[in-house]
């Protein structure tokens, strides 16, 4: 299995990151410009990533103030789970962590494994920059 993650710090408190990540309708708000066809409830999405393949997910398990599991809905090209992590820091602000556990032959690593690190950064990135 294949890990890759990214995490930042948000000066928000944990009830508040986790309440706009376990609503997939915000995460729309997270993709990079090669994302299209967004269509999202509360718990499912779907969308199409530019010259690779289009992918359903939906949420699977919800730990409040604390994490959120995302799995395809769908046959995707590889197995994968989406996790969101979220802990609170002494400081009152709150600590994000995007997971993607993939499961990658080493042929499908070497061709997947950077675009999706670049997925988790730019999705984390852009958490901190709408959240503040």
């Amino acid at each position: 299995m294949t890990i890759i993650e990214s995490s930042t710090q948000i000066q928000k408190p944990v009830a508040e990151v986790y309440q706009f990540l376990v609503d997939l309708n915000n995460h729309q708000q997270l993709m990079p410009s090669n994302i299209y066809n967004w269509s999202s409830t509360s718990d499912e999405a779907s969308f199409t990533i530019q010259n690779m393949a289009k992918l359903a997910i939906k949420i699977t398990e919800k730990t409040e103030n604390s994490e959120l599991v995302a799995i395809p809905t769908e046959k995707a090209p590889f197995e994968l789970k989406l996790k969101w992590k979220v802990a609170s820091n002494a400081d009152g602000s709150t600590t994000a962590t995007h997971i993607i556990e993939a499961d990658l032959n080493m042929m499908m690593k070497m061709i997947a494994a950077g675009p999706l690190q670049k997925l988790v950064d730019f999705q984390t990135s852009k958490l901190k920059e709408i959240l503040g």
